[in-house]
C-alpha cells in the first residue's frame, strides 16, 4: 500500500484525482505504476516488464526506481509491506 508521497503533484493526483502539474501524456503510465505500487508488498513486486526496475545507490541506497519516461523516474522505498516517500525525479 502507498503510505506517503513526496512529490506534490503526484500526491494530489493519487489522493484527489487532480492532475495539475503532471504531463497529461504520462497519466496512463502513472496510473499503472501507482496501482502496481499500491498492490505491492515488497520492492521486487515492481520488477515488471517495461518498468526498468532497479535499486538506487549512493545517498539513495535503500530506494528503488521505475521508469516513467525517457528521463523521468518514480522513486520509492518500502517500510515493511508499504511503499513510502514516492517521488518523481528527472535524475539523469
Amino acid at each position: 500500500m502507498i503510505i506517503s508521497i513526496k512529490y506534490k503533484a503526484l500526491k494530489n493526483y493519487w489522493t484527489k484525482g487532480q492532475s495539475k502539474g503532471l504531463n497529461s501524456k504520462w497519466l496512463p503510465k502513472i496510473d499503472i505504476i501507482l496501482d502496481a505500487l499500491d498492490a505491492s508488498t515488497k520492492a521486487d513486486d515492481m520488477n515488471l516488464p517495461g518498468f526498468y526496475f532497479h535499486n538506487l545507490a549512493g545517498k539513495d541506497l535503500g530506494r528503488y526506481s521505475v521508469r516513467l519516461t525517457g528521463n523521468w523516474r518514480i522513486t520509492f522505498q518500502f517500510n515493511g509491506e508499504d511503499a513510502e516517500l514516492l517521488d518523481m525525479e528527472d535524475y539523469h
